[in-house]
């Protein structure tokens, strides 16, 4: 009987590029899949949107997409997430590793804040990458957006709004995925800690906490992803006072001005239901990569159970 391979239990030799890899793989797996309801929430969080974009939830907005402008609609943008995804994500898992081997393993509360500073520390050099593809992404899934072309919409938007428009919202976006990545990672690691104490390759754990996982950091951070949607789609309304929005003290501003603490809650179902499934899709792809790269490379570290 040949002897089992323990998917967690990478060698030396897989070194940080099975990490990257297999996030590269996961996060495109988890964009892909999820994209459409990705542009509901979008639309759902615009303060000044079009009178012919504006949806009383979900059903509705998918009702009206698809009679007015086709289900189609809903992938427009999907190219430029795709193409930000795969590095982003590689970047992403890749820090997280490293910063997890560097702090060793913990017990207790210090696991938790080990966990969680290499979230954070993931979600600063992911989000480095992925913010330009993100602000691109948004202006093309808006109603009646001009742009069908990703390539078209970044030239367009260098050379009206200049470079600092793809980088407008990073500051709202680290304040938002910072926390948004350290509970992902911390609540995603002890469910999977409780439901699967062995850490052995599990498809069914791993879709189970990532889902969790996924479902409160959404709920937790939608108020600064709401804000981050201002900036990101500016360039889009002619209101004047979201134009010249500058940052998130202007976003912050802006949405409690004209909708109060009901309009940082824009998008929160949709944005809820992205992200539940979509982290699912991703830990589970995640797991699912590494322990096939590892297989396929010959890896075969001894047995070991890995614990933060």
């Amino acid at each position: 009987m040949s002897e089992e391979i323990e998917y967690e239990g990478l060698g030396e030799s897989a070194g940080h590029s099975v990490h990257m890899l297999a996030g590269a793989l996961a996060g495109i797996s988890e964009h892909a899949v999820m994209f459409p309801v990705d542009s509901i929430k979008t639309r759902m969080q615009l303060l000044s949107p079009s009178p012919a974009a504006v949806y009383s939830g979900m059903s509705n907005a998918i009702t009206r997409i698809s009679s007015t402008e086709g289900l189609k609609t809903l992938w427009r943008g999907v190219a430029s997430v795709i193409a930000g995804a795969g590095p982003a994500h590689a970047v992403q898992f890749g820090t997280l590793e490293a910063v997890k081997e560097m702090m060793g393993k913990r017990q207790g509360s210090a696991a938790w804040a080990s966990t969680a500073v290499a979230g954070a520390a993931a979600a600063i050099t992911s989000d480095a990458v992925m913010t330009p593809f993100d602000v691109i992404k948004q202006r093309m899934q808006v109603h009646n957006s001009a742009f069908t072309s990703v390539i078209t919409c970044a030239r367009t938007l260098y050379r009206t709004e200049g470079l600092s428009a793809f980088y407008v919202s990073y500051p709202t976006t680290l304040l938002m995925t910072i926390p948004f990545t350290a509970v992902q990672f911390s609540v995603y690691d002890h469910t999977l800690n409780f439901i699967n104490p062995t850490r052995k390759y599990d498809p069914l754990s791993h879709v189970t906490a990532g889902g969790i996982a996924g479902a409160v950091a959404a709920a937790v951070t939608t108020p600064l992803d709401v804000a981050k949607t201002l900036l990101q789609t500016r360039g889009t309304t002619e209101d004047r006072e979201i134009r010249r929005a500058n940052g998130i003290r202007d976003a912050v501003r802006i949405i409690w001005k004209r909708d109060g603490w009901r309009g940082f809650g824009r998008g929160l179902t949709p944005r809820v239901l992205t992200f539940m499934p979509s982290n699912a899709i991703c830990w589970m792809s995640y797991e699912f990569f590494k322990m096939a790269i590892q297989v396929q490379g010959g890896s075969q570290a001894p047995p070991r159970t890995t614990h933060i």
